[in-house]
């Protein structure tokens, strides 16, 4: 072999190695993941990168939605004994706002950045729309599921949605608490409410939705998403108060509307609409036959004189 064929030789051999040693490097894994085909195992706080997300390996997140799902349990009992603590740092029984009337409740996490302010935004939206009172005619208690989360951040968020609400002589009637993860789990579990820690983007997967309950604490209506009907919300709270708030007119409408807990909101019912209409039509039958007696009453009186 010639010294010119040595020579390509070499030269085409330390070009594979510096290729292998550039391909060495990029598949080495960033800071803070350990699987060398990028797969996080643990974010190593929320400013950690997630490759995965745009799913890198190929593969499905191991992240499974399946396990993310609200299960509605209505009449189900919340536990009142469960401790927590106010956006003052107080330590209370979740029974103390309960007993008087009736609550929305709430489960977000204060810090979340998307979809916990979209249902809080909702139902301030939909709470601007009532004309029922917080703090007089129901409750609003929101409960963070981040047991992480203080006492510092519930007042901040509590200020917020009372400046948003703009009845700053409500604030009586919203509660913003956070919890240890035993008293988290034991009100979730009763509002068959399930989510899980996603390590790819160091968030929580969560559904959404508000939920209305009795003064004694059971729960009456599931109210999905992130926009809420005022109308719903309305008949949800007069039906779970015992009708003990609430007009004549919202009596006549409870006998139209009938909620219909898959679809969580109330539509038309029909026999509620013939139940009325037939009363509307006795009541204008009674009132002409007792026009008719009382004219010919009048007649024959008339005639005798």
């Amino acid at each position: 072999m010639s010294v010119k064929n040595y020579i390509f030789v070499l030269t085409a051999g330390l070009s594979l190695v510096a290729g292998a040693s550039r391909l060495s490097a990029q598949a080495s894994p960033p800071p803070g993941f350990a699987d060398p085909d990028f797969g996080p195992t643990v974010n190593k706080g929320k400013s950690a990168p997630a490759l995965d997300l745009i799913n890198m390996k190929g593969g499905d997140r191991p992240v499974s939605l399946k396990e993310v799902t609200i299960e509605q349990r209505l009449d189900s009992q919340l536990p009142l004994d469960a401790e927590f603590r106010d956006e003052t740092g107080k330590t209370v029984p979740l029974g103390s706002f309960f007993g008087k009337r009736p609550v929305v409740l709430t489960l977000v996490y204060y810090d979340c950045p998307m979809l916990c302010t979209q249902i809080l935004n909702g139902m301030v939206r939909a709470a601007k729309v009532l004309t029922f009172t917080p703090g007089k005619d129901y409750d609003v208690v929101a409960i963070s599921f981040d047991a992480r989360e203080t006492s510092k951040l519930a007042a901040e968020k509590k200020a917020v949605y009372l400046k948003r609400y703009g009845h700053p002589e409500t604030a009586n009637g919203w509660h913003f608490l956070t919890g240890d993860l035993k008293s988290i789990k034991r009100v979730t579990d009763a509002v068959g409410f399930r989510y899980i820690w996603d390590v790819h983007t160091a968030q929580f997967a969560h559904a959404s939705a508000i939920y209305v309950l009795t003064p004694q604490g059971r729960l009456s209506k599931y109210f999905y998403g992130i926009d809420y009907s005022p109308k719903d919300m309305r008949l949800g709270l007069i039906e779970a108060s015992h009708n003990k708030i609430g007009n004549p007119v919202d009596q006549i409408l409870l006998f139209c509307y009938h909620f219909d807990p898959h679809a969580a909101k109330y539509t038309y019912f029909a026999l509620g609409l013939l139940r009325v209409a037939g009363a509307a039509t006795l009541l204008t039958l009674g009132g002409f036959v007792f026009i008719m007696l009382r004219r010919e009453s009048r007649q024959k009186g008339s005639q005798a004189a």
